[in-house]
């Protein structure tokens, strides 16, 4: 079985933090930010959740 996302349970470098916070202030998707980090949109969500950030629901 491949993983679909190499970065499986790796941890989030402050660079990555930075982007999350960003993109979200862009009101991105969490679909679209997802890609962008090349990460599960449960490890984004579970991240967001750590920093209180709020993901824009798709429209």
């Amino acid at each position: 079985m491949t993983e679909r996302f190499e970065r499986h349970r790796q941890p989030w470098t402050p660079t990555e933090i930075a982007k999350l916070h960003q993109l979200v202030a862009k009101g991105m998707s969490l679909q679209a930010i997802s890609k962008s980090l090349t990460r599960s949109e449960e490890s984004i969500k579970t991240r967001a959740k750590l920093d209180k950030l709020k993901i824009a629901k798709k429209r």
